[in-house]
């Protein structure tokens, strides 16, 4: 009996530490509540879902104490102006691809993926170990931003056209919307690319006002309805060989955050970066079929068309880093590890992955 009072009082002491204890904590966790303006439509279940996503998560990390609140593309302010929304402190953060503000500066496209570049394990292989962050990170901190990756939708598909790409010829004076260096590489190629958001895309190659369009995918694609009003799907999305997806944060709001609450919203953007590409991975096969059963063609561009895209995009990139300092900071390094990261997939991943895809399809 003496034994279990003396248990009992030495609970009671705990409880009461701990009741104590709690107070002081909560008040050194203050309540953050921030907004994320993203690039994409409520319907895109897939990309804008995952910028939702992480901002859940965030809340549960740190007990519902800081609060993200994700923003269709032009809630808060049109797509084109998200990064100068979170440079200037408008919103905290943004969910964008950020290869969509190279206007501002063409380094900025390394952040998102380059034509004929890495893929999405390969990026992510140089951003995290291979110095790509910290390169970024130099040349984000010119507009008061820092970025992390939050997720990567994978290679692409080269998008929807009203007529057949048979040659280089076909594309003279092909009016398409694709922006970012891809659509400077197709410029040299004698296209017209065309800078359109989401929302416009179906109406415009519906009345012709452009002869094609790129946006993602399968899944993606098909909920535009972009394969009712151009039935030619192309592919490989050569443009961007990892489409990476990047969260810009107003360094000012990064700097003021609490630790514990920077690792939160790192972890969440981390777990996208995983969980975004394994949506599309999972969703696209059986988008595409659905794609093709309902009237789109498949086809894959000529090899004549794809040695002058890479031709073109090789030229492109050294004439911007003429042009520009900080993309001849990082083109060297950026070569290197693509050249290192081709050399060591084309003996495992490549091999392996085409000689099961032949097997797997003849066996079936």
């Amino acid at each position: 009996m003496m034994q279990r009072r003396r248990f009992l009082g030495k609970s009671a002491v705990v409880a009461g530490v701990a009741t104590l204890a709690m107070p002081a904590i909560a008040q050194t966790t203050p309540t953050v509540k921030w907004r994320m303006s993203t690039s994409w439509p409520k319907s895109l279940d897939t990309i804008y879902g995952s910028a939702d996503e992480m901002c859940k998560r965030v809340a549960q990390l740190t007990g519902g104490k800081f609060e993200i609140r994700a923003f269709a593309g032009g809630e808060i302010v049109p797509p084109a102006q998200n990064m100068d929304a979170v440079s200037a402190g408008t919103v905290e953060c943004n969910h964008v691809l950020a290869s969509a503000f190279i206007g501002k500066n063409t380094a900025i496209a390394f952040d998102t993926g380059l034509p004929f570049g890495l893929n999405s394990r390969q990026h992510n292989a140089w951003l995290q170990y291979g110095g790509g962050m910290d390169a970024m990170r130099e040349i984000y901190k010119k507009y008061g931003i820092v970025n992390l990756v939050c997720g990567n939708v994978g290679v692409q598909m080269g998008g929807f056209y009203r007529k057949e790409i048979k040659s280089v010829a076909d594309l003279q004076g092909l009016k398409m919307r694709i922006g970012g260096i891809g659509g400077m590489v197709l410029a040299k190629l004698g296209a017209v690319p065309q800078q359109i958001p989401a929302a416009d895309i179906y109406p415009s190659l519906e009345k012709g006002t452009i002869d094609a369009a790129e946006w993602i995918g399968p899944y993606d694609d098909a909920k535009l309805g972009l394969h009712k009003v151009a039935h030619y799907y192309y592919a490989p999305g050569w443009w961007e060989g990892s489409a990476s997806i990047t969260t810009m944060v107003n360094a000012n709001a990064w700097n003021a955050l609490p630790p514990a609450y920077k690792a939160a919203f790192e972890c969440a953007a981390n777990e996208q970066t995983l969980k975004m590409l394994a949506d599309y991975d999972w969703r696209n096969p059986e988008a595409l079929k659905r794609l093709i059963g309902q009237g789109a063609k498949l086809a894959y561009f000529p090899k004549s068309v794809m040695d002058a895209a890479f031709k073109a995009s090789s030229e492109l990139m050294d004439e911007l880093a003429e042009k520009n300092p900080d993309f001849k900071a990082v083109l060297p390094q950026w070569r290197k590890v693509r050249r290192d990261q081709a050399s060591w997939f084309r003996v495992t991943e490549a091999e392996l992955d085409n000689y099961t895809a032949a097997a797997v399809t003849k066996a079936q």
